[in-house]
């Protein structure tokens, strides 16, 4: 575990750090596709990202899920963090988008790490910035993008998190992620394809020229 810790984080975390999270961190491998955290459950521990990438969604009232950001390889989830340091309910529901790596951290060490390790504090800010502006690309997309130019950037997101240009997805899976239908994504998505961007097939669609 340690030697994965230095390859993801050796570059933020002084060795102290890394080796008492390598102590008291539990190590997971989930596939894609699994549930890593419920709306409404309580947090007992913190995820840092070894590798794969991991989707944050959340839910409205009528039980439709938008997609609001991606973890990648040395990122945490600050949603996460909050709910952890207030003892809360996740307000999240987190999925694998891709078979996954991670160290769980227990919850009490969150706050004596963050007195004791600067290195750890600047982590924890930093990743609520990067988490916070990555909402506010959310909230914009949402308030000031047609749902074409929506779907557009949906597309190039996964195709960079997978790093393959092969979005194996159906069309009623990117409908939810998108807080839509799956008739007008279906519309949307054979629009591109009439002006080249894209190539649909059965089980999953192929980026050409996005």
């Amino acid at each position: 575990m340690i030697q994965e810790l230095r390859e993801s984080y050796g570059n933020q975390f002084e060795e102290g750090l890394l080796a008492e999270i390598a102590q008291v961190g539990t190590f997971r491998e989930v596939p894609a596709g699994h549930k890593l955290m419920e709306i409404g459950e309580y947090i007992k521990g913190m995820p840092l990202l070894i590798s794969g990438v991991i989707k944050i969604l959340r839910e409205d009232s009528e039980g439709d899920e938008l997609l609001l950001y991606y973890l990648e390889q040395g990122d945490t989830c600050s949603m996460t963090m909050s709910c952890c340091m207030g003892q809360s309910r996740s307000e999240i529901r987190a999925i694998a988008e891709t078979d996954a790596r991670l160290i769980m951290i227990p919850i009490r060490k969150m706050e004596e790490w963050t007195a004791k390790y600067r290195s750890w504090r600047n982590f924890v800010f930093e990743s609520y910035n990067n988490r916070l502006n990555e909402m506010l690309q959310t909230i914009d997309s949402i308030a000031f993008m047609n749902m074409d130019e929506r779907l557009v950037k949906y597309l190039k997101d996964k195709a960079r998190v997978n790093e393959d240009n092969t979005i194996r997805n159906t069309h009623q899976e990117i409908a939810y992620d998108l807080h839509s239908s799956r008739v007008v994504i279906s519309r949307l998505l054979k629009k591109l394809e009439q002006m080249g961007k894209i190539e649909l097939h059965r089980n999953y669609i192929q980026i050409l020229d996005l």
